[in-house]
């Protein structure tokens, strides 16, 4: 992993603020959980998706990741 391919990933995420996506998250033994939210706010080294599964009846989470996370595919965001 290089800091240009850092660069660019933190662009484009932070380019996408506001955009609907949906993700895949690894959760590791074979688990993987896919969710849809909105990309909130992108940090130096973190970003945020609000979560609201409207199928549950639980409130909206809002979940922080790394740029790092998208690098080495423990999450995968597509843009709805």
């Amino acid at each position: 992993m290089q800091q240009r391919d850092l660069n660019r990933v933190r662009a484009s995420v932070s380019s996408q603020c506001g955009s609907k996506v949906k993700i895949q998250l690894d959760r590791g033994r074979n688990k993987i959980d896919i969710q849809e939210g909105i990309i909130q706010d992108a940090y130096p080294s973190v970003f945020t998706i609000l979560v609201d599964d409207k199928k549950d009846e639980n409130p909206p989470q809002l979940l922080s990741f790394s740029y790092t996370d998208i690098i080495t595919r423990d999450i995968r965001m597509k843009l709805c």
